[in-house]
């Protein structure tokens, strides 16, 4: 696996910090280089490019509002042009605002779907368009959510907007084959939100059924698997301590 990431080049979405940052490091060890897209966390960007630089691989950090289409598409040419070419593509970034069904609005579901959905999908046809008839395959892997099974009705608009990714990566693995793979990881509790610490996880692992947290890496890992998995599109990962399988009903 460590031979088959030696200088292939990856974009990574919101990759800068919490999973995007461990993805990114996971690929850089293993001889890839990275692109690091970031929107305001300028520093973080940069401190990791020069850890991934030090792994012996290039690092560029690339800034972008994936609220704006035109900045989304221009993220890709810019990753394209400073890596010269792309073989991997991780879509990681994400918002995750609170808000239930009872209060949302149009107005809050909007910027939830342009980036947490619909960025990836022009992010991921831009890489088909661009290889389409050239030989060349891909990969690409979506970050979805455990949540998609069983909801998330404190955040209601994050939820419908992940459930949509999950949808587009079963018909982007149809529509964009053979020349991208296009597969998701679901991550369960493994890091806390925002402002939370890790308590916040402690409450959630006693429903599981292995009883216990994940770890940034057990992401990561599932995340190169895909990316390396050369007969394999179309699948999510759960990595959640199974909490998807209590979620689907089963006891």
């Amino acid at each position: 696996m460590t031979q088959f990431f030696a200088d292939k080049k990856v974009l990574i979405t919101g990759g800068a910090r919490r999973l995007g940052r461990e993805i990114a490091l996971a690929l850089a060890r293993r001889g890839a280089h990275v692109a690091i897209h970031y929107n305001a966390s300028r520093e973080s960007a940069e401190s990791l490019c020069r850890e991934v630089e030090a792994a012996g691989v290039r690092g560029t950090s690339l800034q972008g509002n994936l609220e704006e289409s035109t900045a989304v598409e221009s993220l890709f040419q810019s990753a394209w042009e400073a890596l010269e070419g792309l073989d991997l593509l991780v879509n990681n970034a994400s918002i995750f605002p609170a808000g239930r069904l009872d209060e949302v609005e149009m107005a809050d579901l909007i910027p939830n779907i342009q980036v947490n959905a619909w960025a990836p999908f022009l992010l991921t046809r831009a890489f088909w368009r661009t290889i389409r008839g050239t030989g060349q395959r891909g990969s690409v892997v979506n970050l979805l959510d455990t949540r998609i099974v069983g909801g998330d009705l404190a955040h209601s608009a994050y939820h419908l907007s992940k459930a949509m990714l999950g949808e587009l990566t079963t018909m982007m693995a149809l529509e964009f084959a053979p020349e991208l793979q296009v597969n998701g990881v679901a991550p369960g509790a493994v890091l806390p939100p925002e402002g939370l610490d890790a308590a916040y996880l402690e409450g959630l692992t006693a429903s599981l059924p292995l009883q216990r947290r994940g770890h940034p890496s057990d992401i990561a890992e599932a995340a190169v698997y895909l990316l390396g998995a050369s007969f394999v599109t179309g699948q999510v990962i759960f990595v959640d301590g199974g909490r998807h399988i209590r979620m689907g009903g089963n006891t």
